[in-house]
């Protein structure tokens, strides 16, 4: 009876699988053999078999369970079949974006390491050129300068808890930055609500970011969160002297978060900027 037709182990070793695969695929009833030698059990295949075991093996690479392969091939029906695949190219299409999102966060935190270890001193104030940038911004209910740092905590939960609520990746938590609008910046009049963080081209809600134009800003360095104030003050004073227009919004930009080596606190280091533009000087004056 089981002339012309090949052994299980025979069958296996031609497809690259194992018996005990094709033994659940008997089980699941995806793959029956053509026959099984009633004395001794053993099970034998057709070679036209192959393409059933092919379309199975496909179908895995596809992503798709036993059970999703079984539904299908029960119903014969090309349309389950297409909506399956939809839903699961969604499913990868988010699989890949989760995976970007990770290699992202990886190479700004080796960018932020190095832009730290490359960063002048404490103090030191400078006119630099800054790349476009993309910011997600909320407002919180509390004026960020109004705390201390356990003040400031209580601030960051608050922005974490928005960003919870409407089911964003918290990748994307990290280095938060603030914001103090130009005329108070220029009065020095420190009160804001605006609170931020840096993302990308994978960010979900797209129609709700901002770009940071490219441009000149001066800028001071920081790793102290309580001399924000008087740094800032410095940073305006080192405009006013190099005859720099203050075009925008002050930011305060945390570099990096050095709480890798602190427990009980967070330690950051900052740059504090504002975009310039130089103003005409009247050559007849």
């Amino acid at each position: 009876m089981h002339e012309g037709l090949i052994s299980i182990g025979k069958m296996a070793k031609i497809n690259h699988v194992s018996i005990n695969t094709l033994r659940l695929y008997d089980k699941w009833g995806l793959l029956t053999p053509i026959y099984i030698d009633e004395d001794t059990g053993y099970r034998y295949y057709d070679m036209k078999q192959n393409a059933r075991l092919d379309l199975i093996g496909y179908m895995k690479e596809l992503g798709m369970n036993l059970k999703e392969i079984k539904e299908l091939l029960d119903k014969e029906d090309p349309t389950l079949i297409e909506a399956i695949l939809i839903k699961k190219q969604r499913s990868i299409e988010k699989e890949m974006d989760d995976i970007i999102r990770k290699r992202n966060a990886i190479k700004r935190t080796i960018y932020s390491l190095e832009r730290y270890r490359k960063s002048p001193t404490p103090g030191t104030l400078t006119t630099e050129y800054i790349d476009e940038r993309h910011i997600y911004a909320k407002r919180v209910n509390k004026n960020f300068y109004d705390y201390d740092q356990d003040g400031y905590e209580v601030i960051l939960k608050e922005f974490k808890d928005q960003l919870l609520e409407e089911h964003l990746p918290q990748i994307y938590y990290c280095n938060v930055g603030t914001f103090l609008k130009r005329k108070r910046f220029l009065k020095q009049e420190f009160i804001t609500h605006d609170i931020f963080i840096f993302v990308d081209e994978l960010f979900p809600k797209k129609e709700s970011v901002q770009t940071l134009e490219s441009g000149m800003y001066a800028c001071i360095y920081m790793d102290d969160f309580n001399n924000e104030k008087e740094y800032a003050g410095r940073l305006l004073k080192y405009c006013m002297d190099n005859n720099y227009d203050v075009i925008g919004d002050y930011i305060c930009e945390v570099l990096i978060e050095l709480t890798f080596f602190k427990d009980n606190e967070r330690s950051m280091y900052l740059r504090l900027q504002v975009p310039i533009a130089y103003k005409k000087v009247d050559p007849h004056h």
